[in-house]
């Protein structure tokens, strides 16, 4: 147990992202305790070990195992060389992009990883073409050539000024060719990859042992030896590990309850911290339009003028969300309150009206589903509370079905929910990321949503703009043409919290951009 006076209160501290970064001296390490693993829990398991197939919360793990040309060190909000020495755009369309790689690159077997390997990683994305995968990210590559052993070139259909952004995302990881098939997902269990881990072991759904891969170049400096991610099905159960001293942070997945205790509590037994900070994760509802029901924009507009999103973050979520009235989330260049601005404050009347107006006059029959095991201990409680709202409205009956994520997947790829749920992280930290990815006909979400206007024009213009700032008409226009057609309805915007032992330092220094913790920065503390 170590005691303290400053920096930190002895129980619960809770401090934004940038506070506990400058408060404290500099911290030495016990070697002894450097080789024990950092525990770290979270609710959020892949579903995939294959970068190819994954466009979700795998990207978690992905990030400490794979590398990327680009990503964010530590405070960086725009990409910057990892597995790559230098990138840039060569021409001024923002159409060409070349890489060059760092010497000596090798993967954790120690097969060499040079530009061949890195046109088969990406070649292979857009060649399997997983519904709802990271294809739907390389929409504006044409092609990728490997000149030389350590150059890497981008040949875009389309000015993307976004593209260094994409690139930087763990989907676009960096497999080894030997064992990475080009037309098919790796289906063994195994992972081969040059990041700052290699993953040692492996339990689906329930551990990944991660240890310091001694041939990772690149920037991330570890400041421990060895991670252990454990994999919980719900919050109570990881704060419990958590104060039973048998994980040492948890992440991704704390429910409200456990939060507000840990952000009260008083009890000098406990020895916890809470870091908290600025979120961008978000959850939203989608309509299926083959849905006899939920594909009729009447019922959408319908269901958006009922749902009280403000009692939603109070009564489930405690305060610990905010509600979310665009698909962008506030912070973001671009953001708009779209929803609120045309639907207003919740009304069953209007809603009403919108209903008889289009010839419906008996209540709507809607199934609403949910994934059991994603998005946290509330997600249940939240769509029953959607469940109460529009059935007491009188406009609505819903029936309510969840499915483990795995599962939950295939289902919406298939089209098999009238209207589902999800939440989203970022794959960066820019407005185009809240759009690109649910609209055209291959997307996250594997419902097609052309919206051509957006797809064909809004997109495509904000991308010859290499400065974000003057793309704000662009998304402002894109949002709304999200808000009239009601295929996607946002709910939440998230806050970021990360709870820790005492003894554990750099949480407030493991969340990239995207939100993804990077396990390489953090340590034990030893003496202050």
């Amino acid at each position: 147990m170590f005691y303290r006076n400053r920096c930190l209160r002895r129980v619960a501290a809770i401090a934004s992202m940038s506070s506990l970064v400058t408060g404290c001296g500099i911290l030495s390490s016990d070697s002894s305790d450097d080789e024990k693993p950092i525990v770290v829990g979270t609710t959020s398991a892949p579903s995939t070990l294959d970068p190819a197939a994954s466009w979700d919360g795998s990207w978690e793990l992905f990030r400490n195992v794979y590398q990327t040309l680009l990503s964010y060190p530590s405070g960086a909000t725009a990409p910057e060389p990892d597995a790559a020495k230098e990138c840039a755009f060569t021409d001024s369309t923002n159409q060409v992009y070349r890489c060059e790689l760092r010497e000596g690159l090798t993967f954790s077997d120690g097969d060499a990883l040079d530009a061949k390997a890195v046109k088969h990683s990406i070649d292979r994305i857009k060649k399997i073409k997983v519904n709802g995968g990271p294809a739907g990210l390389l929409g504006s590559l044409d092609r990728v050539q490997a000149p030389s052993a350590h150059e890497v070139v981008f040949h875009l259909n389309k000015p993307d000024a976004t593209f260094p952004f994409v690139l930087a995302t763990p989907a676009m990881s960096i497999v080894d060719p030997d064992t990475y098939p080009a037309d098919s997902l790796r289906e063994d269990g195994g992972v081969v990859g040059s990041g700052p881990y290699a993953l040692r072991s492996y339990e689906d759904g329930k551990r990944a042992e991660l240890v310091r891969n001694d041939r990772y170049k690149g920037f991330a400096e570890l400041r421990n030896d060895a991670v252990t991610i454990r994999y919980f099905k719900d919050s109570a159960t990881m704060v419990k590990a958590l104060r039973d001293k048998q994980i040492q942070v948890t992440y991704r997945g704390l429910a409200a309850d456990d939060i507000i205790t840990l952000q009260g509590r008083a009890s000098k037994e406990e020895d916890l911290q809470l870091v908290e900070g600025t979120g961008t994760e978000i959850s939203y509802l989608v309509f299926n339009p083959e849905d006899p029901w939920a594909g009729r924009k009447a019922v959408r507009q319908a269901v958006a003028q009922v749902i009280d999103r403000a009692a939603i973050a109070h009564t489930i979520y405690q305060d610990t969300v905010d509600p979310l009235y665009s698909m962008v989330p506030k912070g973001l260049t671009g953001h708009t309150t779209g929803f609120f601005d045309d639907y207003g404050d919740p009304s069953v009347p209007k809603a009403r009206e919108i209903l008889t107006d289009a010839g419906i006059t008996e209540p709507v029959p809607l199934t609403f589903w949910y994934t059991t095991d994603r998005y946290g201990s509330e997600t249940a409680a939240e769509f029953k509370e959607l469940k109460r709202q529009l059935e007491a409205s009188g406009l609505f009956t819903v029936t309510l079905k969840s499915r483990p994520w795995k599962t939950y997947v295939t289902g919406y790829q298939k089209g098999e929910y009238p209207v589902f749920g999800r939440g989203w992280s970022p794959d960066f930290p820019d407005a185009e990321n809240f759009i690109a990815p649910f609209v055209g006909d291959q997307n996250a979400l594997g419902t097609p949503y052309p919206a051509p206007e957006i797809t064909g024009d809004l997109l495509p213009r904000s991308r010859r703009e290499g400065d974000r700032a003057n793309v704000v008409k662009e998304f402002e226009e894109a949002q709304q043409i999200l808000v009239d057609d009601v295929r996607l309805l946002p709910l939440w915007q998230g806050k970021q919290y990360v709870a820790a032992s005492e003894d554990i330092s750099g949480a407030e220094r493991a969340l990239d951009p995207s939100t993804i913790m990077m396990m390489w920065q953090l340590y034990r503390k030893t003496s202050w």
